[in-house]
C-alpha cells in the first residue's frame, strides 16, 4: 500500500481534542511537517500551552486513529512529537536568572507575626533602594495583599519571549504576588498538597519577576509539604526565623530551624527575628513590659549559634499599618521605622557574609525508592 498525507489527515480528523471536543486537524493541532517514508509515519502536533494536561492521551488517541483508519501496519508508534505556540517554563533551578538573592521567611507557628515582619523587611529593603520581589506562600491565609495595600487587585498576563506571564502586582517600590489574588477573600483556600504546590510553582515560574536583589518568600507557619515543594523548586539563598520569646513559640521555631539545617534540605540560617518583643506604652516611653517573655528568641540565637537579626516591639501602629495597607517600615523617622530599617540592614550584612562563605544552595532532589 502506498500511503500519502491526506490519508493520514483524514485518519486524524477522528481525532477529537478532550478540552474543546473539536476534531485535531480542524483545531490546527496537527503540524504541516508530515514524514512519510515506507511505512513508517512522523509529524508533530501543536499545542498552546507549553503544559497541555491532554496532549499525552491525544499523541495516543492519534496513534490508534492512523492504524484504525489509515493502516494497522503503520509505524506511528513514538513518531508524534509535541511543539507549544507558547515557549516552555525554563528547567529547574534556572526559574529566576535574574534573581540575586531568594530569601525564606518563615516560623515555627502561625500569630507570631512572620508576615507583618516579612512584608516590612520588603519594604524597608526597597526604601533603601534594593530590587524587590515577594511571594507571598503562605497559601492558607495570604495576608500581604492586604498589607501591601493591593488586596483588590488582579495581575495581568503580558506575553514576553512566546511565554505568557504573570506580571506582578506592585506597591511601595515592591513586586509581590499572592495566590490570595486567584481566590475570593472571602472563601477557605481548601486544596490538596499537590494543588497549593503547583500554583506557587506557577506563581514563581511563570511570572515576570525580572530583576531583583533580594525575592522574599513568606512560608507558611509550621512545616509542611508546601515548604517541602519550595525548597525542591528554588535554590534559596538562607532563611530567617521569626518567632516571639514565648516558650511555646521558641520550641516550634526550633523545629523551622531543623528543618531547613537538616541533611536533605541544608539552607543556611541567616538569622532570628524576635518579635513583640516588649511593650511600652506611649505615655511611659521609658518602661518595657515583656508580655511574652523577655528575650526568649535573643537566647535561643545565642544557644544555637545564629545572629538576632532584630527585636520588634508591639506596637499599635505597626497592627495599623497592615490593616491599612501602608507598612509601618515606609516611615523611617518614626522608632518602629527605624527598627525595619535595622532589621533590614543586619539582613542584607547575614546575606554578604552568607554568600563569602558557603557554596550557593542547590535545589533539593526529588528521590523515590
Amino acid at each position: 500500500m502506498t500511503l500519502y498525507p491526506q490519508l493520514i489527515i483524514d485518519a486524524l480528523k477522528n481525532v477529537r481534542y478532550p478540552g474543546t471536543g473539536q476534531d485535531i486537524v480542524s483545531a490546527g493541532m496537527v503540524a504541516d511537517d508530515i514524514r512519510i517514508e515506507g511505512m513508517k509515519v512522523s509529524f508533530s502536533l501543536i499545542t498552546e500551552k507549553a503544559h497541555d494536561p491532554f496532549i499525552k492521551s491525544v499523541v495516543k488517541m492519534a496513534e490508534q486513529a492512523i492504524l484504525t483508519y489509515a493502516d494497522k501496519s503503520i509505524d506511528i508508534q513514538g513518531n508524534i512529537s509535541v511543539k507549544s505556540k507558547q515557549s516552555p517554563r525554563p528547567e529547574l533551578p534556572e526559574l529566576l536568572p535574574g534573581v540575586k538573592n531568594i530569601i525564606a521567611v518563615a516560623s515555627g507557628k502561625g500569630g507570631v507575626g512572620k508576615s507583618t515582619v516579612c512584608t516590612n523587611i520588603a519594604v524597608a529593603l526597597a526604601q533603601k533602594g534594593y530590587k524587590v520581589g515577594l511571594l507571598d506562600a503562605d497559601i492558607f491565609g495570604p495576608s500581604v495583599p492586604k498589607m501591601l495595600g493591593v488586596e483588590d487587585e488582579g495581575p495581568t498576563l503580558e506575553n514576553k519571549g512566546g511565554r505568557d506571564l504573570i506580571v506582578p502586582i506592585e506597591n511601595w517600590e515592591v513586586k509581590m504576588l499572592s495566590i490570595g489574588f486567584f481566590v475570593k477573600k472571602e472563601d477557605a483556600i481548601v486544596w490538596r498538597g499537590a494543588m497549593a504546590g503547583n500554583a506557587l510553582k506557577q506563581l514563581i515560574g511563570d511570572a515576570d519577576w525580572g530583576e531583583l536583589d533580594y525575592f522574599l518568600i513568606d512560608f507558611p507557619p509550621g512545616t509542611s509539604d508546601i515548604h517541602l515543594t519550595l525548597v525542591q523548586t528554588l535554590p534559596i539563598t538562607g532563611a530567617v526565623i521569626v518567632s516571639t520569646p514565648q516558650e511555646v513559640a521558641l520550641a516550634d521555631a526550633r523545629k523551622g530551624i531543623s528543618m531547613f539545617t537538616g541533611d536533605k534540605v541544608n539552607v543556611p540560617i541567616l538569622g532570628l527575628v524576635e518579635n513583640m518583643a516588649w511593650f511600652t506604652p506611649a505615655e511611659l516611653p521609658d518602661n518595657k513590659y515583656y508580655i511574652f517573655g523577655k528575650e526568649g528568641c535573643k537566647k535561643l540565637a545565642e544557644e544555637q549559634g545564629y545572629a538576632l537579626l532584630g527585636q520588634i516591639p508591639i506596637v499599635q501602629s505597626i497592627r495599623e499599618g497592615g490593616d491599612d495597607g501602608r507598612p509601618v517600615a515606609l516611615h523611617q523617622e518614626s522608632i518602629i521605622g527605624m527598627a525595619f530599617s535595622h532589621l533590614a540592614d543586619n539582613l542584607v550584612t547575614a546575606v554578604d557574609k552568607r554568600n563569602r562563605e558557603l557554596p550557593k544552595t542547590h535545589i533539593v532532589e526529588i528521590t523515590r525508592k
